[in-house]
């Protein structure tokens, strides 16, 4: 989950070096922490969030997949 969360905001952002994902386990739920650039931030976040919503279903999709449950935290 790490690195495809890691690749989708790579690719979406201007500064990918500086874009750092987290992850912190739990038993039956996964918090990834997404760091990117301060000017990057609203390219991951999107008009209205919509951006950051469809980075969270396909994370959602992902993990289901796999029987476990990610939630996304975009940090500032």
């Amino acid at each position: 989950m790490k690195e495809l969360i890691k690749y989708i905001s790579q690719s979406l952002v201007d500064h990918p070096d500086q874009v750092a994902v987290t992850e912190v386990i739990g038993e039956q739920t996964s918090v990834i922490e997404l760091r990117v650039a301060k000017e990057d931030l609203g390219k991951v976040i999107g008009k209205q969030g919509k951006t950051a919503k469809a980075i969270r279903t396909i994370l959602s999709a992902a993990s289901a997949k796999v029987h476990k449950r990610a939630v996304l935290e975009i940090i500032e």
